[in-house]
């Protein structure tokens, strides 16, 4: 397998497959100014102001974010450009980011119910465990935290009788998962979200982690990029952290693969409980981001 087998598949199954008549929602304007501001080399907290500013929502969910338990400040910012300067540029991205995603791709069904406190729990994982491992950027590992699972909303609103397909995949222990969403619809999640990304112009790496985040055979592929390897390994520990935390004791996944991946991170189930621990507040308020 190599990158450009997977590119290949994601373009037949986008213009020939089942995803072919899946609407993929257009990314939103405010993100797509976003990441164009931040790819610059030195992006300027100002025009990142502005962007935040120009929606009522989002600044007031910017500055609810800064002025929370999670972030202990001597003085409450007032202000969109002093929770800028109180963040930081990229923190403050990552979580416009979160913001505009979670507001352009809805979610109505008791079966996702938490799907984006899960996922803004994974975000903070990911980023974490990027930088106790220096081998993956932060703010990449955050934003493939935030998009993994993306197609599962998608595939909700797009394809007919996957809300069934996806509680029988919650419960079965005879196929995996993706397995399961094959069976009933030719694509799966991961397929989607992929091309989610893609259609985002998120960068590339994210898009091949998304394909693959359920495909730990990839681990050992060294025509995959370390950096795609990487995030599929400490996609599968931030998944674990998050669902500890949320009460999932039994992580089917994890009993299968988590040893592997522990073993490509080069890390031990000791390093990760402290980082469990370490995640605690954060994981705690991301109700509030």
């Amino acid at each position: 397998m190599r990158i450009a087998d997977i590119d290949r598949e994601l373009d037949i199954a986008r213009r020939e497959g089942a995803v072919r008549d899946i609407t993929i929602p257009p990314c939103p304007e405010l993100l797509t100014e976003l990441r164009r501001q931040v790819n610059q080399a030195d992006p300027e907290p100002a025009e990142i102001a502005r962007i935040a500013g120009s929606d009522v929502a989002m600044a007031a969910a910017l500055l609810r974010c800064v002025n929370s338990p999670l972030y202990t400040r001597s003085s409450k910012a007032k202000t969109v450009q002093q929770a800028i300067a109180m963040l930081g540029v990229r923190p403050a991205v990552n979580l416009l980011t979160g913001f505009l995603t979670r507001h352009s791709i809805r979610i109505q069904s008791p079966l996702l119910e938490h799907f984006w406190e899960s996922s803004t729990r994974r975000a903070l994982a990911m980023a974490h465990i990027a930088r106790q491992l220096y081998s993956v950027d932060a703010d990449l590992a955050h934003t493939f935290g935030l998009f993994c699972h993306v197609g599962l909303p998608i595939m909700l609103q797009g394809v007919r009788g996957y809300a069934g397909t996806l509680a029988e995949a919650m419960a079965r222990q005879d196929h995996s998962f993706t397995e399961t969403e094959n069976l009933a619809h030719r694509t799966d999640h991961a397929v989607v979200g992929a091309i989610v990304a893609k259609t985002w112009h998120l960068p590339p790496p994210l898009a091949h982690a998304i394909r693959l985040h359920h495909d730990f055979t990839v681990l050992n592929v060294t025509a995959i990029p370390a950096e795609v390897r990487t995030l599929v390994a400490a996609g599968l520990v931030a998944d674990y952290l998050v669902q500890r935390f949320e009460g999932l004791d039994d992580v089917k996944e994890w009993r299968q693969y988590g040893a592997a991946c522990l073993a490509h991170l080069q890390v031990d189930e000791g390093e990760i409980a402290h980082w469990g621990d370490a995640l605690l507040p954060a994981f705690d308020s991301a109700a509030v981001l």
